[in-house]
């Protein structure tokens, strides 16, 4: 895949149709997915965790043993910039399986991920590297104990995979993928498996491709996992942010920007959103946009703006987890914008609205800002305030990160 294909990437494939016998009881009447973990399905987390990244136009849901309950919950919903898309098998056709029975649904490149386990790390830079060879596999590292197979690396390059038993070191199959859809032609029969039957021989011809990375890592398909994540998994999900004012920290301030061709991005300043996502943080931006109340734009204008900021970031690895805006000003000529609002900086609306909808770690969160009022507001909500004047801004945010502990 060549970089200016990465923007292209706009699917997520979910694999939601195994039978989860492992798990006994538990699985008979639900699939494993949707078991409740934490107090709400499973699939739901993950699917929260893919809005975030905010580049995914279409979730799409590979469902096989109770499909049905899949489709009720899920199908023709939206989350998001996303809609949801559910592919019911009939039968048990395996992972290829299901890629071959949805393949008039995939896209020609989409991410894949297996629906039983979560792991917590920056998928965009996995995306990013997604150029040559025809899947590119998330791995995990680190990893201790036998239950897992081994991948052996050469660089990026899939050389062979060690069957799990004692002794086997090195990264390990995370279950999320950057996919061509081209590797269905190497799926001859049905059922299939991706890593049996499809793995293999892209690994002979040198097209499997791997990163890996650091990060929580859980797997919902034995009972003691199950519990685990159940205990743990909205705690390993909470994390710091940084929230970063827009116009004047992430692009110039040339006042009033709304335009695509217009806004120049402040030097380092992709980078520095994707260090605060490979650090473990939230990125968030709090910008006010009187311009809509003043009448110079709309509302629709400035989602134009943040959804083509959202693509630029992606390019690079970098994504901004939700985008915050106030139009409204006491003084606009617009009347249903002409007010105080609780959102406008220097109150710090915009930061608590986030707060309640996202898992923050507030105590080790931040502000970057280039105004009083950014400070103000980062004061009023708690947290700690500071003050951009210019430069690099990926220096200025790395030198303020503290990784967060995911491990």
């Amino acid at each position: 895949m060549l970089p200016e294909e990465h923007l292209m990437l706009r699917q997520a494939v979910i694999l939601v149709g195994g039978l989860g016998t492992r798990l006994g009881e538990r699985t008979k009447a639900r699939p494993k997915p949707m078991l409740e973990i934490g107090g709400r399905p499973f699939l739901d987390t993950l699917i929260d965790e893919l809005d975030r990244y905010q580049i995914f136009d279409e979730i799409l849901l590979l469902a096989g043993h109770k499909a049905e309950i899949v489709e009720t919950h899920y199908a023709g919903a939206t989350r998001g910039r996303a809609k949801i898309v559910v592919s019911r098998e009939t039968e048990p056709l395996g992972t290829g399986g299901a890629l071959v029975h949805a393949a008039p649904l995939l896209d020609q490149h989409f991410l894949l991920l297996n629906g039983d386990s979560l792991f917590d790390f920056n998928l965009l830079d996995l995306i990013a590297r997604a150029q040559g060879g025809r899947v590119h596999m998330a791995l995990r590292d680190g990893v201790v104990g036998d239950r897992y197979g081994r991948v052996v690396l050469d660089g990026d390059i899939v050389r062979d995979f060690i069957a799990p038993g004692a002794g086997a070191t090195g990264p390990v199959n995370a279950g999320i993928y950057v996919v061509d859809k081209s590797i269905i032609a190497e799926i001859a029969k049905l059922p299939a498996s991706l890593e049996q039957d499809v793995f293999p021989g892209l690994v002979r011809s040198g097209e499997l491709r791997g990163t890996a990375y650091r990060g929580y890592f859980i797997d919902i398909g034995i009972p003691d996992d199950f519990a685990r994540a159940d205990r743990e998994l909205r705690e390993k999900l909470q994390r710091p942010a940084v929230f970063f004012d827009r116009d004047g920290v992430l692009n110039h301030d040339s006042g009033y920007t709304f335009e695509t061709h217009k806004l120049e991005w402040i030097e380092g300043a992709r980078e520095a959103v994707k260090a605060v996502n490979d650090a473990g943080y939230f990125a968030f931006v709090i910008t006010n946009q009187s311009g809509v109340a003043r009448g110079y734009y709309e509302e629709h204008h400035v989602l134009a703006l943040h959804r083509w900021m959202a693509d630029q970031m992606a390019l690079i690895g970098a994504h901004i987890d939700a985008f915050e805006y106030c139009p409204d000003h006491p003084d606009g000529t617009v009347a249903r914008y002409c007010r105080i609002s609780d959102r406008r900086k220097p109150a710090p609306g915009m930061i608590t609205d986030l707060a309640q909808r996202f898992s923050v770690d507030m105590t080790r969160s931040m502000v970057v800002g280039d105004k009083d009022s950014d400070m103000a507001a980062a004061q009023a909500a708690g947290l700690a305030g500071h003050m951009f004047e210019g430069g690099n801004l990926e220096a200025f945010v790395k030198q303020r990160l503290k990784p967060a502990d995911k491990g």
